[in-house]
């Protein structure tokens, strides 16, 4: 199985297929420090992540921006001192889609 940071990224489209439970439990051992949460009654994926000052926090914001415009897919992201939180889903099918379990992945890989 290819890992999900190496997998390419797709473009999702309306009436794209979320993943099903079994792709979760699937991807989720890849990204064993993100939290699946669910918001009006949408599943999202979380992570915070910390740093030792708010120039780091903001450096790590601006990495995650950069592989967000190159792949066309982009987080939620809050930028605090010493913190940053970011929160991947694909708003046009209201939910998860394989493609924001890349995100995470590679989201990992810039600390």
């Amino acid at each position: 199985m290819t890992e999900l940071k190496d997998r390419t990224c797709e473009a999702c489209r309306r009436g794209a297929p979320r993943v099903t439970s079994e792709e979760i439990r699937e991807f989720k051992p890849q990204i064993p420090d993100w939290d699946i949460m669910e918001v009006d009654g949408v599943q999202r994926l979380v992570r915070t992540y910390e740093f030792s000052n708010f120039r780091e926090a903001l450096a790590f914001t601006g990495k995650v921006g950069e592989i967000a415009e190159a792949q066309g897919h982009h987080p939620t992201i809050v930028t605090e001192w010493g913190r940053v939180t970011v929160t991947w889903w694909s708003r046009k099918i209201k939910g998860l889609h394989e493609s924001d379990f890349i995100m995470a992945a590679r989201t990992d890989q810039l600390v």
